[in-house]
């Protein structure tokens, strides 16, 4: 009989709800054509598939800072779902709003991310009001992740990586690895110099740090036509095993669930049972202590 596979921690799951008047997108983004994947199909398919827990990540490119559904969601499933929500960093409020999700239930984390594509600025991040939401964020010891844009990347991890410094016992996620796609540049260059940057490299010494592989990442692997095994092989060698967690980014990458899910566990055939174990389950639920 074959070995059953570890059971999965989803940390990168998003959800968008059916019911467009219950809980409405951001005015801009109304126009567009969103697909739902409601927290019953996420449920559903996580029973399915032997996904033990998901963290429910806000989809900014829909609902901004509007956490409801995600919140909702969670709140109805607090064994299983844990949501991560997104703030404007530079909005004063922001602060007491996320004091105020805290009282309220208990969160996975947050995630910050560039609010409009076209601003070369690292404000979003590391101005004296989003430092203000980190600190409270670490008083609160919700991990935080990040996710930022091909054009911007080399300028804003190295911002990244002096926060991660300054709060040294702060659990910090770098979605998508940091980075979207890119073949690699030398012939003979090892599989995961597909998408991996010095500055990316520079975050190694940042032991607070993780990474988070997704189905974005299997999406431009496969893409490209590298082996999404040896890429995440290579990639754990240099960055650790320790510091891998996985996420499916169904909501956002298109499914089905199982198609990214079989994907995933694929991705770690090159690894022992306990280095699958740590990567699928045990180190997620180590960085989501204060939930799971």
């Amino acid at each position: 009989m074959a070995e059953q596979a570890p059971p999965l921690f989803d940390t990168h799951a998003h959800i968008i709800a059916p019911d467009r008047d219950a809980y409405p997108p951001a005015e801009s983004e109304r126009s567009a054509a969103v697909e739902p994947f409601s927290v019953g199909d996420l449920l559903a398919g996580m029973d399915r598939l032997g996904v033990a827990k998901a963290c429910v990540v806000q989809r900014w490119f829909h609902y901004r800072d509007d956490n409801s559904y995600v919140l909702d969601s969670c709140a109805a499933h607090p064994h299983r779902l844990a949501p991560v929500i997104m703030l404007y960093g530079q909005d004063l409020a922001s602060v007491e709003r996320l004091r105020s999700y805290a009282d309220r239930q208990p969160l996975g984390g947050i995630r910050f991310t560039r609010p409009e594509l076209d601003v070369d600025d690292t404000a979003w991040m590391n101005s004296p009001a989003t430092m203000r939401l980190w600190e409270v964020a670490a008083e609160l010891r919700l991990p935080v992740a990040f996710i930022m844009y091909d054009p911007h990347i080399e300028y804003n991890l190295p911002a990244m990586r002096a926060i991660a410094q300054r709060f040294p016992d702060l659990p910090i996620i770098v979605d998508h690895l940091g980075a979207r796609g890119g073949r690699p540049s030398t012939a003979g260059s090892h599989p995961h110099d597909f998408a991996v940057t010095p500055a990316l490299r520079d975050m190694i010494s940042c032991p607070n740090v993780s990474f988070k592989f997704t189905g974005i990442n299997l999406g431009r692997l496969e893409a490209d036509e590298v082996d999404p095994a040896a890429f995440l092989r290579s990639f754990a060698d240099e960055f650790g095993v320790d510091r891998l967690v996985v996420g499916s980014d169904i909501g956002q990458t298109k499914g089905p669930y199982e198609r990214i899910v079989d994907g995933l566990r694929k991705a770690l055939r090159l690894f022992d049972r306990t280095e699958q174990e740590a990567i699928a389950f045990g180190n997620a639920s180590r960085i989501y202590t204060g939930w799971s």
